[in-house]
C-alpha cells in the first residue's frame, strides 16, 4: 500500500511500537529518559547529515523511527499512574489494614449482581496526600440512591489489589482494570462512607448531570425501562442499565456495535449534518462555516454522550475525516485515520489495548479499503437494490476486517449479521435523529408525547427484530477455538488476498500462497502443542470440587457436581475452548487419581483416609475434619492442595502447619488453580 511509503505512516509505526514496547517491558523512568536523550541527539545529527545531498538518508530514517519509538514509550509511561511516587500502590500498608480514604467520584459503571460500582479518584489516605484510582463497590441493598459524579467522599475500608483469574482461560479483569489505571478495589457499606457537601464541578460532573437529567425526565413519561436503557446506550453511550437478556440478543444477532456509540453513529450524524448544511455554498468560506458547525455539533454530541472513550475516539476520527472532506484536501483517507489514532493515543495511550478501539479502527479501515472492491462485484439497476447492496458490502467489509480479532477475543460468530444490518441500518439514522431530538428536549424538561412515543416504538421494534434474529441459535457459532497465531496468520491471508484481487500479478499470488502456508503452519503448531500436552488441573470453585486431566485434545473431568456440563460450568467451557480440546467424559470425583506416575489422594468432608497410603499429592475438599499434624505424619505427601470448597479459617490453619513442616501448600482460593 502506498500509504506505508509516507513519513506519517513510519512515525505512526514507531510511535505505536514504542507504546506496545513500554506496555510489556515497563522500563525504568530514568533509563527511558536517557534513551530519549540519545534518540534526540541521534535525530539531530542525522538531520544535519541529511541536509547534504545523498548523505544520511538511511540514518535519518532510522533516527526518525527511533525517536518515534522513544516518544511512544515516554507517552505510555507518562500516562501510567504507578510511576507517580504518591500512588497508593507504593504504600503496602493500605493493602493490609483498613484506612481512611478521601476520594472523588469519577464515574458510575455497570453494577454487578450484588454491588453498585463507581470509579473514584483518591486524594488522600490517612491524611497523607495520595493519588490513584480505585473501584468502589457498595452493596445494592445498602443504598437507596446513587452517588453523583464529582461527590467528595470519606471512605473507611481496606484496599484489595486486583487479582488475576482464579481459573484458566477466563477474562482477565485485573488487566482490564489496570489498563484503566485502576489497581485496586474497595468494598464498603454505606455507613462507612461520609459524603461531603462539596462537589467537584468539572466537565465530567456537568456531562453526568446532563445525562442523569435526561434519563430522569424520560422516566417520568412512563418510558419502558428496557427500551429506555437501550435508548440511553444508543444515543448517549450509557450502558450501565442494559438488561442482560438485551445484551445477549444484540450479541447473538451481530448488532452489539449498535449499543456502543461508535463510528457508525457519528457517521450517521455527519451524513445528516451534511444534508442539513447543503444549502450553504461550497465556497472556501462556506466550507469553513460547514466545518466549524460540524465540529461544534460533534463536540456537543460528545458532551451529551458523557465523553465516554468510544465517543471520544469516534468524534476525533470523524472530526479529522470531516476536516479533510470540507477543506477538499487530496491527502489519503488513510493519513486521516493514522493522524486520528496518533492524536488519541497521545492523550490516552492505553486505548490502544482496548478491544473496542482496535475493532473500531479495523472496521473503518476495511470499509474504506475493501468495500469498493466488493461493490464492483455487482451493479444493481434499481436504487433501492443498490442501497441494500451498499449496506451488505459495507457490513461484509467490516465483518471480514474484524472477524479474526473478534474470534480471538470472543470465540463466537453471529452468522446472521448481514440480515441484522439490512433490517436495522436503513432505519437507524431515523431512530438516531429522533432520539437526539428527544434527548435534547428532555434536557430542558420538555417531553412531548408526539415525539417520545414514536421513539419508544422504534426502540421496541428494533429490540423485537434483534430478538427474533438472535433466537435462531443454529446460525450463532459459539465456542470457536482461536489463538494469537491463527489470528495473525489469518489477517496475513486476508490482506494478501485483497492486495492480489485489487491488482493481480504473479508476485502477489506468491504472497497469497506464502500466507496460506503460514496459516497451515499456525494450525499445525497449535495441533501439535495440543496433542503433545498433558496436564492435570485443580479448579477453584466455591461450592463444588473439580479436577480435569488432559491428554492431548481429550479432557477427562472428575467432579462432585452431578449437574456439571460445558453449558452450566463456564470454567470448564473456557478451558476447553482456549486449549482446542474436547470433553471426553465427566465422572464423579474419586478418592484416588493418577497422573504421570503421581498418586493423588482426595479427601472430602468425611476426612477418612487409608493409613498405609503414601500419596505424592494430597487434595483437600469440603473442609474435612482432620488433624493436619497427624495426617502429615501418616501420609508424608509431597504437596498439599486445598480447593475453594474449604473454609478460609481452616485453610489458614493448614497453611501454618505445612509451613512448619516445610511442605508446599497451595490454596486455590488464594493462588488460583493448581496445575501439574
Amino acid at each position: 500500500m502506498k500509504v506505508l511509503g509516507f513519513p506519517l505512516a513510519r512515525i505512526a509505526i514507531g510511535f505505536l511500537s514504542g507504546i506496545v514496547g513500554a506496555y510489556y517491558v515497563r522500563p525504568n523512568f530514568y533509563t527511558l529518559i536517557i534513551l530519549c536523550s540519545a534518540a534526540v541527539i541521534f535525530f539531530i545529527t542525522s538531520f544535519f547529515l541529511n541536509q547534504k545531498k545523498g548523505k544520511g538518508n538511511l540514518f535519518f530514517g532510522l533516527a526518525t523511527l527511533f525517536i518515534s519509538f522513544c516518544a511512544g514509550s515516554l507517552t505510555l509511561v507518562a500516562h501510567t499512574d504507578t510511576y507517580q511516587q504518591t500512588h497508593y500502590t507504593h504504600n503496602k500498608a493500605v493493602f493490609e489494614k483498613e484506612t481512611n480514604i478521601a476520594a472523588t467520584i469519577l464515574e458510575r459503571i455497570k453494577s454487578s449482581t450484588k454491588n453498585d460500582r463507581y470509579t473514584i479518584s483518591v486524594q488522600g489516605i490517612n491524611g497523607t496526600k495520595t493519588s490513584g484510582r480505585l473501584l468502589l463497590n457498595i452493596p445494592k441493598n445498602a443504598t437507596q440512591k446513587s452517588f453523583i459524579v464529582g461527590a467528595h467522599l470519606f471512605i473507611k475500608g481496606k484496599i484489595i489489589p486486583n487479582k488475576k483469574p482464579y481459573n484458566p482461560s477466563l477474562f482477565d479483569y485485573a488487566s482490564y482494570l489496570e489498563n484503566k489505571q485502576i489497581y485496586g478495589q474497595i468494598y464498603s457499606k454505606e455507613e462507612s462512607i461520609t459524603v461531603r457537601t462539596q462537589v467537584n464541578k468539572d466537565i465530567l460532573y456537568y456531562c453526568s448531570s446532563l445525562t442523569t437529567t435526561i434519563e430522569n425526565n424520560l422516566k417520568k413519561t412512563s418510558f419502558d425501562p428496557k427500551s429506555l436503557a437501550v435508548a440511553m446506550a444508543l444515543i448517549v453511550g450509557q450502558k450501565q442499565d442494559l438488561a442482560p437478556e438485551i445484551l445477549h440478543d444484540y450479541q447473538f444477532a451481530g448488532a452489539i456495535h449498535i449499543l456502543s456509540v461508535s463510528g457508525l453513529h457519528i457517521g450517521f450524524i455527519l451524513l445528516f449534518l451534511n444534508f442539513i448544511l447543503s444549502p450553504i455554498p461550497n465556497t472556501k468560506k462556506g466550507n469553513l462555516i460547514k466545518l466549524g458547525l460540524s465540529l461544534s455539533l460533534l463536540i456537543l454530541f460528545a458532551i451529551l454522550a458523557g465523553l465516554s472513550p468510544s465517543v471520544i475516539r469516534s468524534v476525533v476520527m470523524y472530526g479529522f475525516i470531516a476536516t479533510g472532506y470540507y477543506l477538499k484536501r487530496t491527502t489519503y483517507i488513510y493519513h486521516t485515520i493514522l493522524l486520528s489514532i496518533l492524536v488519541i493515543v497521545l492523550f490516552q495511550p492505553y486505548f490502544l489495548f482496548d478491544a473496542g478501539f482496535q475493532l473500531s479502527y479495523l472496521a473503518v479501515f476495511f470499509i474504506i479499503w475493501l468495500q469498493p472492491l466488493l461493490s464492483e462485484v455487482w451493479t444493481p439497476k434499481y436504487k433501492i437494490v443498490q442501497f441494500s447492496w451498499n449496506i451488505l458490502t459495507v457490513s461484509c467489509a467490516a465483518q471480514i476486517g474484524t472477524l479474526p480479532l473478534s474470534l480471538y477475543y470472543f470465540h463466537q460468530f453471529p452468522g446472521l449479521f448481514f440480515i441484522t444490518n439490512l433490517l436495522i441500518l436503513p432505519f437507524l439514522s431515523v431512530v438516531m435523529f429522533l432520539g437526539i431530538v428527544v434527548m435534547l428536549l428532555a434536557a430542558y424538561n420538555f417531553t412531548p408525547a408526539i415525539l417520545i412515543l414514536p421513539f419508544e416504538w422504534c426502540i421496541e421494534g428494533m429490540n423485537l427484530v434483534i430478538n427474533k434474529i438472535a433466537s435462531v441459535h443454529a446460525f450463532v457459532l459459539q465456542d470457536i477455538p482461536f489463538n494469537s497465531y491463527l489470528m495473525v496468520t489469518t489477517y496475513l491471508l486476508i490482506i494478501t488476498i485483497i492486495v492480489w484481487f485489487k491488482k493481480p500479478n504473479y508476485t502477489k499470488l506468491i504472497a497469497v500462497f506464502i500466507a496460506i502456508l503460514c496459516c497451515q503452519t499456525a494450525y499445525l503448531k497449535t495441533a501439535f502443542d495440543t496433542q503433545s500436552g498433558e496436564e492435570l488441573l485443580v479448579f477453584n470453585q466455591i461450592n463444588t470440587s473439580m479436577i480435569a486431566i488432559r491428554k492431548g485434545n481429550s479432557v477427562l473431568v472428575q467432579t462432585n457436581d452431578s449437574s456439571c456440563s460445558t453449558t452450566t460450568n463456564t470454567n470448564l467451557k473456557g478451558y476447553l475452548v482456549s486449549n482446542f480440546t474436547a470433553l471426553e467424559v465427566i465422572k464423579p470425583l474419586e478418592n484416588v487419581a493418577y497422573f504421570k506416575g503421581n498418586r493423588i489422594l482426595i479427601l472430602d468432608s468425611l476426612g477418612i483416609y487409608p493409613k498405609n497410603c503414601t500419596p505424592d499429592v494430597l487434595l483437600l475438599t469440603q473442609s474435612p475434619k482432620i488433624n493436619m499434624d497427624r495426617l502429615l505424619l501418616n501420609l508424608h505427601p509431597k504437596v498439599i492442595i486445598a480447593d475453594g470448597t474449604n473454609y478460609k479459617n481452616i485453610q489458614q490453619n493448614w497453611k501454618k502447619t505445612c509451613q512448619k513442616n516445610k511442605i508446599p501448600f497451595h490454596a486455590t482460593a488464594e493462588k488460583g488453580f493448581y496445575k501439574m
